[in-house]
C-alpha cells in the first residue's frame, strides 16, 4: 500500500513538474514570438537569450508581498487562484501521450474533460466576487457567460467525434483515426473547436474578462504576488491542453504516418501539440479584440446552429452508409 502511494505520487511529480516548466517557458516563447512579430527584441538580459527569464519572473512573485483588499472576503480570496491552478491541473491526469503512456485511462474521458473545463470558471466567478471590486466582478460575469457560450459548440464538436468513433475513451479516439485523422471528414467542425478553445481560455481575440482599456485587468485586478501568479499558471496550463485535444482529437494523436516511423510518439505528439500553441501566440498577436456582443453572436448564432447541423449530417452519412448502428443512437 505504501508502495502504490509512493509510486502514484512519483506519477504525479512526473506529469506535474515538466507541465510546470514548460508553462514558464511557454511565457518567454510568446513574448520571444511576439516581440519578433513586432520587430522588436524582447527578453534577453537575464541569461542567454533571456532564457532565464521565466525563472526571475517565478522568484519576484514568490518573493512579492500578498496583498488582500480590506473590504475582501478572505478565505475565498485565497482560494480562488488555488481552486483554478488545480482545476487546470485535473485535466492532465487522463491525456495520452503516447499508447499507454497516460495516468488514468479512463473509459469516460471526453466526458471528464468536459467537466472539468466547467469546472474552471468557479475559480474566475469566486475571484471575481471575492475581490470586491467592481472591475473584477465585470470581468468574472463576463468570463462565466463566454465560457459557458462556447463550451456548447465545444460540446456538440465532441459529441460528433464520438458518432465517428463511438468511444469516449481518448487512447480509443486516437486509435480510431490509424486510417484518417478527423480533421478532414470533420474540417469545419476543427475550425469551430480552435476558435471555441480561443474563448474558453480567454484569450485573444476573445479576453474580454481582461480587457485592459475596460476592465483594468478584470478579475484578477487585486491579486498579486502568488495569486497572480497562480492564475497565469492556470491559464497558460490550460492553453497547452486545449492544444493538446486539439491532437487527440482532430489529428491522430501520436500516429504519423510511416515514414516518420523512427521518430518516438512522445515527440510526434509534443511537435502537434506545439503547431497549436503557437496557434494561440498568433491570434494575440494578429486580431483585434472583438466586441462583447460580436462574441455572443459568433457563439450563440453561427457556432452553435453550425456544430448542431454538422453533427445531424455526419450521423445521416454514417447512417446511411451503415458504418453507425442504428443501435448506438
Amino acid at each position: 500500500m505504501v508502495f502504490f502511494i509512493f509510486l502514484t505520487l512519483v506519477k504525479i511529480l512526473g506529469l506535474v513538474l515538466p507541465l510546470l516548466i514548460g508553462v514558464a517557458y511557454f511565457t518567454l516563447a510568446e513574448r520571444k514570438i511576439l516581440s519578433s512579430i513586432q520587430r522588436r527584441r524582447g527578453p534577453n538580459a537575464i541569461g542567454i537569450y533571456g532564457l532565464l527569464s521565466p525563472l526571475s519572473d517565478g522568484l519576484k512573485l514568490l518573493l512579492k508581498e500578498t496583498i488582500i483588499p480590506s473590504n475582501a472576503n478572505k478565505f475565498l480570496f485565497i482560494l480562488a487562484p488555488i481552486l483554478t491552478f488545480v482545476i487546470s491541473l485535473m485535466g492532465w491526469s487522463i491525456i495520452p501521450l503516447s499508447y499507454g503512456m497516460v495516468f488514468a485511462d479512463i473509459p469516460l474521458g471526453m466526458l471528464y474533460i468536459l467537466a472539468v473545463s466547467s469546472l474552471g470558471v468557479y475559480g474566475i466567478i469566486i475571484a471575481g466576487w471575492s475581490s470586491n471590486s467592481k472591475y473584477a466582478f465585470l470581468g468574472s460575469l463576463r468570463s462565466a457567460a463566454q465560457m459557458v457560450s462556447y463550451e456548447v459548440s465545444i460540446g456538440f464538436v465532441l459529441v460528433s467525434i464520438l458518432v465517428c468513433n463511438g468511444s469516449l475513451n481518448l487512447t480509443n479516439i486516437v486509435m480510431g483515426q490509424q486510417e484518417c485523422w478527423y480533421i478532414f471528414p470533420l474540417f469545419p467542425l476543427f475550425l469551430i473547436f480552435l476558435v471555441s478553445i480561443l474563448a474558453e481560455t480567454n484569450r485573444h481575440p476573445f479576453d474580454l474578462p481582461e480587457a485592459e482599456a475596460e476592465l483594468v485587468s478584470g478579475y484578477n485586478v487585486e491579486y498579486s504576488a502568488m495569486g497572480f501568479a497562480l492564475f497565469f499558471l492556470g491559464e497558460y496550463a490550460n492553453m497547452i491542453i486545449m492544444s493538446s485535444l486539439t491532437t487527440i482529437f482532430f489529428l491522430g494523436g501520436w500516429l504519423a504516418p510511416s515514414i516518420f516511423s523512427f521518430v518516438p510518439s512522445v515527440i510526434i505528439f509534443s511537435v502537434k501539440t506545439l503547431l497549436f500553441i503557437m496557434f494561440f501566440i498568433w491570434a494575440r498577436a494578429a486580431y483585434p479584440r472583438y466586441r462583447y456582443d460580436q462574441l455572443m453572436d459568433l457563439g450563440w448564432k453561427i457556432f452553435l446552429p453550425f456544430s448542431i447541423g454538422y453533427l445531424i449530417f455526419t450521423t445521416g452519412i454514417l447512417l446511411g452508409f451503415g458504418i453507425l448502428s442504428p443501435s448506438f443512437l
